[in-house]
């Protein structure tokens, strides 16, 4: 079998790669410039493609390969900055890249999306049965959303998968652990913004598991046309996850707990926001930004069974 993926140099489309090869299949990794080193030494063809929403550009990737799937992984994952560049990365890349893979025959296209397309309030075990947050006015969710919308409607059942991970984290994780490392590098606090004060559901998806979850979208049967949830069976609070990058990063330090309401982060996340999102940043120039805080002040507790199960037969 033969898969390509998109946004191969980033977190999870290169585990998404290293499982895919780990698992016999023939890999076309799609990368923006440059390639990680593992990346490089594997047996993946690795080739280039600076605009996935440029469909020329993406016509390139298929001639003279006979794709079987495609896992889309490629898009801005942020919570800041202008909706322009989220509309092309998120809505018109899985469109084009969707819209293309179809023509030249593939039997499947897996869509990395997010569980966040559900919206940021407490949550009790809901599984993917809940309905879009379409009142979001984040940038990131609002175009996840239209890009599940546009799939849903052009593509058959029988050749999309949906994948909606939870906070993506991992061994050398550039983003979601290192935001919170270069936090608690700064802070002598762990700090807790609401009233669940830490003790709210951290829905952590080992990036291992998202890749694992991805590649059964590509070629397990039952996947087909539906989507799934990806989120760690064990459950972890907000302050179990800040202890635990405590207990191995830091380990000669003592962090007193600060609660903090939410009112008073809105002001500076209001301020965060406005001023990244001013500036393009691909990431907030300082925490928390106001998506970032609704994030870590709710319980964002999902229920990811339907997937666990698939990743349980086949013993991930």
């Amino acid at each position: 079998m033969r898969i390509l993926v998109t946004g191969a140099a980033g977190f999870i489309g290169s585990h998404v790669v290293a499982h895919s090869l780990q698992s016999g299949a023939e890999v076309v990794a799609v990368i923006h410039q440059t390639a990680r080193p593992e990346l490089a030494a594997s047996s993946a063809k690795v080739v280039a493609c600076s605009d996935c929403a440029d469909r020329a550009a993406v016509e390139k990737l298929f001639q003279g390969a006979a794709i079987d799937a495609v896992i889309h992984c490629a898009g801005r994952a942020s919570d800041t900055g202008w909706p322009s560049a989220f509309r092309r990365a998120n809505l018109e890349a899985a469109a084009v890249v969707a819209e293309v893979a179809l023509c030249h025959g593939v039997k499947r296209v897996v869509h990395v999306s997010t569980t966040d397309v559900y919206g940021m309030r407490d949550f009790h075990g809901e599984d993917e049965s809940l309905p879009f947050d379409l009142s979001a006015r984040n940038p990131y969710p609002r175009f996840k959303i239209k890009a599940e919308q546009w799939l849903n409607a052009n593509i058959p059942p029988d050749k999309r998968v949906i994948i909606r991970p939870a906070a993506v984290w991992g061994e050398n994780d550039p983003t979601l652990t290192r935001r919170f490392l270069d936090f608690l590098r700064r802070s002598p606090f762990i700090v807790h913004f609401g009233k669940w004060r830490g003790q709210n559901r951290w829905p952590l998806a080992d990036v291992r598991r998202v890749a694992a979850a991805c590649f059964l979208g590509a070629t397990h049967p039952d996947t087909a046309g539906r989507a799934c949830n990806v989120i760690d069976p064990a459950h972890t609070t907000l302050d179990a996850f800040y202890t635990r990058l405590c207990d191995r990063h830091f380990p000669d330090r003592v962090f007193k707990r600060l609660f903090l309401s939410y009112s008073l982060g809105a002001c500076v996340g209001a301020c965060s926001s406005a001023l990244s999102s001013l500036f393009n940043a691909s990431h907030p120039l300082f925490d928390p930004s106001l998506y970032a805080l609704d994030s870590i002040s709710h319980n964002l507790d999902f229920n990811g069974d339907a997937m666990n199960r698939l990743l349980g037969q086949t013993r991930v």
